[in-house]
């Protein structure tokens, strides 16, 4: 059984890159796997391993400079989430674009799993998912409003276009395990919304902690690791991964037309070259070639 971290911390770090080589060695010894982000603002990722590794990891990451506070969500699997470890080094933890976003200065009030469904059932809260389009796709809150973005990058021009919507209403966000609402809240605080909160420890937290009889979540939340997706009591879903435009599907759709492994799917095989495709299909020939030598091949975008 692999003990699954998903983790992030917002702190000040100097020097991130200085804080790779000791974090990789740790998690290389540990036979830890994953991927962590580095930037000048914290820490962002999720890992899996033995209880013994990692313990080993988190306890290296709360002591590193203003990450004594540091929290995660665990969840098991059967099988490996990932494939291999990253720590890589980045210019956000959770990309934005908007150099003025500082969550250390201030963000939404925090909400409970336990007390978030009495919020966003009162008639004067907007709810708003802040995840990509292909995530909201596969599971939300009823009655969420979803920006359809396809990437966290484009919410500001989002809530620009749209803040007029929301007049005289409490936001309530949420994301998977809330680091996007730590941002996304601070910039609405920024552009003078005054009533904003978010769901503490995120969806994630919320189907682990919330009865599936008293849950107001409808679907599955999308992970990003090889479940794809989680119910309630955090229990893997039906979904699977499109390797080729790397969106949920699920067992079905394999079945149709557009899909091929590895290469297309109903979402996406009009979205790239054939040029693409052959290249799709050159790295599944060598993952096969390699499965038969009895070696791994991993992908360029496996995480």
């Amino acid at each position: 059984m692999y003990t699954i971290a998903a983790l992030y911390h917002f702190a000040r770090f100097d020097d991130p890159a200085a804080l790779k080589p000791p974090l990789e060695e740790l998690c290389l010894q540990e036979g830890v796997q994953g991927t962590l982000l580095l930037a000048g603002e914290g820490v962002n990722g999720t890992i899996a391993g033995s209880r013994k590794g990692i313990d080993a990891v988190i306890s290296h990451l709360r002591a590193l400079p203003g990450c004594a506070a540091l929290e995660w969500k665990e969840s098991t699997a059967k099988t490996a989430p990932f494939g291999k470890m990253k720590v890589r080094i980045k210019r956000e933890i959770v990309t934005m674009g908007q150099p003025d976003v500082d969550p250390l200065t201030g963000t939404g009030h925090y909400v409970s799993p336990t007390d978030w469904n009495a919020l966003i059932t009162q008639p004067d809260v907007a709810v708003i998912d802040t995840r990509n389009d292909y995530e909201v796709a596969i599971g939300s809150f009823d009655g969420a409003v979803d920006p359809s973005t396809t990437s966290f990058g484009d919410f500001p021009a989002w809530w620009e276009a749209n803040k007029g919507r929301f007049h005289n209403k409490k936001i309530a966000m949420f994301c998977t395990g809330g680091i996007r609402c730590e941002k996304s809240t601070n910039y609405l605080i920024g552009q003078g919304v005054e009533d904003v909160f978010h769901l503490k420890g995120g969806i994630l937290k919320y189907l682990e902690d919330v009865p599936q009889e008293d849950s107001t979540w409808q679907g599955e939340c999308f992970v990003f690791d090889n479940r794809v997706s989680v119910g309630h009591g955090l229990v893997p879903g039906p979904h699977m991964l499109c390797h080729g435009c790397r969106r949920p599907i699920l067992p079905a759709d394999t079945s149709r037309e557009e899909y091929e492994a590895g290469v297309s799917c109903h979402q996406c095989v009009n979205e790239t070259s054939e040029f693409d495709k052959n290249r799709f299909r050159e790295r599944q020939k060598q993952m096969r070639l390699a499965k038969e030598r009895g070696e791994v091949h991993y992908r360029s975008d496996e995480t």
